[in-house]
């Protein structure tokens, strides 16, 4: 598990799937939060409008699945008992970052941007 600041993440989902046709995913858990332990989010290209959307998958039940047109959005969307991805960022936990341990991949989003 690894920890990256919130300037890196932003760097990461800033990337441009449409451009490059591929998707992000990112595994991971909140430290103390039994509900999001094996949790994913990302960003990927909308196959009806073939726009950029960013999205969660928080619980492998699918029932905490959801969608946002844009970064703020997403960043800022209540999904985590009532609190934001960027409001618990400091209980993030980074588990892997497109199916490759975090230090392998970040590398590539940072110096891609």
């Amino acid at each position: 598990m690894d920890r990256i600041s919130f300037k890196d993440f932003l760097q990461i989902m800033s990337y441009d799937v449409v451009k490059n046709q591929t998707c992000i995913e990112i595994e991971f858990c909140v430290d103390n939060c039994v509900d999001y332990q094996a949790s994913w989010m990302g960003k990927a290209v909308d196959r009806e409008t073939k726009d950029a959307v960013f999205w969660f998958g928080l619980t492998e039940d699918g029932l905490q699945a959801y969608e946002f047109c844009s970064f703020v959005e997403f960043a800022n969307s209540h999904v985590f008992h009532s609190k934001s991805i960027k409001e618990i960022w400091d209980a993030v936990s980074i588990l892997s970052i497109d199916a490759c341990k975090t230090q392998e991949r970040l590398p590539f989003y940072i110096e891609a941007s």
